[in-house]
């Protein structure tokens, strides 16, 4: 066994864990430039709070400085010359009513004085106000003059004399709202601007006196850290390449100590559960075989016995034997001398042994196809992968149809891949009942209530040649069921075939 050695101070000459060694260090580099950052991160959340309560408030006075003069003036003089009247003006979707325009703006106008600080804007606010209600009697004198009638050429003078003068004043109001309010956002980032620069200089000065105190610091206790850490690390190497007998041997007395043993440990435990993992996988790939065998053949064995009893007493020997040769090949092949892999050409008479012995049962009810490319009966595939596809059309498929029904089997090759089908026109699947066998076969098929047989292939095939292969299935209800398998394309070798 390799040790890999790390020369450290013995265990009584260290004082401080590494833990601590690192927290002194950090909080010396640190505490200075946190406090410095929430500073600056409280200076900004004030100047971003002041700042866009300034925006906001803007943006309200913006509203009624591009729109207001022009709808109330509008909306007032179609009310004198009679183009509508009050009850109406709420209904025409291009005006508004002189009311309801002036209740908005004295209501947003409220509330920015009660948000606005700065001395000038909360005047012209408070004057904005003042034009708001002497506006307001403007309107209620023009609408009494509208309702007594007759007084078209007074309504016109007022409105020249007095309306669109207060108009114009309350839009020149919030225009000067609006300068002292950018103003008042100048002097903010004015602030703002003097508080970054003193930063950056406190900064400067703390970085040149922190660069040397934390150098000194870095030095003495990365000195401690990094031999043994090296150790480890070319142990980590050796066992990363495959060498889990490597140990580390570090006595520096801290943490990495514990480390190192933790690690031994954990190689000497990784070393024997691989040993213990493959020799699972050999027994599990041999349970799950003999499950699906264990699964298949009493049934499948009695009813072909039955078959073959009652050809021999209808005297149709003949038929009976050919039963016996076909019976005969279906075991031969299934257990294929206890090889794991056997050839597509092998599998193909595997299934034409179980189909044709089927046949005679199902004869009202079944008609078959195999057409798998001659070209590839020299690829490689698990043995049993195949027939339990076949048994599930037949069984899950044309049998509950309750009428002739057709399998069919092909095999292609697509790139480096073999893609294998098995298709029936049987009952289908409703989309729920797909939905649940999809999610079956992907699971252990120990943990598999139905689809047992597809999830022991599906497994199997993931275990054999990995997550990327495997199976797909696709139905309809009252068309059939299509199965796809899709493994690498294996050609054996000829020493291989010899052993």
């Amino acid at each position: 066994m390799q040790r890999i050695r790390a020369d450290a101070p013995a265990r009584d000459s260290i004082h401080f864990s590494i833990g601590k060694k690192i927290l002194m260090l950090s909080m010396a580099a640190m505490l200075p430039f946190i406090t410095l950052a929430l500073v600056l991160l409280v200076s900004m959340a004030d100047y971003s709070q002041t700042y866009d309560k300034i925006v906001s408030n803007m943006t309200i006075a913006n509203n009624y400085n591009l729109n207001f003069k022009e709808e109330m003036d509008e909306s007032l003089y179609k009310l004198v010359v009679g183009y509508v009247d009050q009850e109406g003006i709420g209904e025409d979707d291009t005006l508004k009513d002189p009311y309801a325009l002036i209740g908005e703006l004295r209501g947003d106008l409220q509330k920015l004085v009660g948000v606005t600080t700065e001395p000038e804007s909360r005047s012209w606010l408070e004057s904005l106000l003042r034009n708001i209600d002497t506006l307001e009697k403007r309107v209620d004198d023009i609408l009494k003059n509208i309702q007594m009638g007759g007084r078209y050429d007074q309504n016109i003078k007022e409105l020249d004399n007095n309306i669109y003068i207060l108009t114009e004043l309350i839009q020149e109001n919030i225009q000067y709202y609006i300068y002292y309010q950018t103003k008042s956002m100048e002097t903010v980032t004015d602030a703002l601007h003097r508080q970054i620069q003193a930063f950056i200089l406190i900064c400067a000065i703390l970085v040149v006196l922190l660069v040397a105190v934390t150098t000194w610091m870095a030095f003495r206790v990365t000195r401690g850290i990094l031999s043994p850490v090296k150790a480890l690390q070319e142990a980590a190497r050796k066992i990363g390449a495959g060498d889990l007998r490597v140990r580390a041997e570090v006595a520096s007395g801290d943490e990495i100590e514990g480390l190192a043993r933790s690690f031994d440990d954990m190689a000497e435990k990784m070393e024997a559960l691989l040993e213990k993992t493959k020799e699972d996988e050999r027994k599990l790939r041999w349970m799950d075989l003999r499950l699906l065998q264990e699964q298949i053949n009493p049934h499948f064995l009695y009813n072909t016995l039955d078959t073959i009893v009652w050809l021999i007493e209808g005297e149709q020997e003949d038929k009976a034997v050919d039963m016996v040769v076909a019976l005969s090949d279906f075991f031969r092949l299934a257990l294929s001398r206890g090889r794991e892999l056997i050839s597509l050409k092998e599998e193909k008479e595997h299934i034409k042994s179980y189909l044709e012995i089927q046949s005679v049962r199902y004869r009202d009810i079944l008609e078959y196809e195999i057409w798998i490319d001659p070209a590839l009966d020299e690829h490689q595939i698990l043995k049993l992968t195949l027939q339990p596809l076949v048994e599930n059309a037949l069984y899950h498929g044309i049998k509950y149809k309750r009428a002739r029904g057709y399998i069919r089997v092909t095999g292609a090759k697509e790139g480096e891949d073999l893609c294998l089908t098995v298709q029936d026109d049987g009952v289908g699947m409703e989309p729920e009942e797909l939905a649940r066998l999809q999610k079956d076969i992907e699971r252990p098929c120990s943990e598999t209530d139905k689809g047992f047989g597809l999830a022991n292939v599906n497994e199997r095939i993931h275990m054999h040649f990995g997550p990327e292969y495997g199976m797909k299935i696709w139905s309809e209800k009252g068309k059939g069921t299509m199965v796809e398998l899709k493994i690498p394309a294996m050609v054996k070798r000829e020493e291989q075939e010899g052993r």
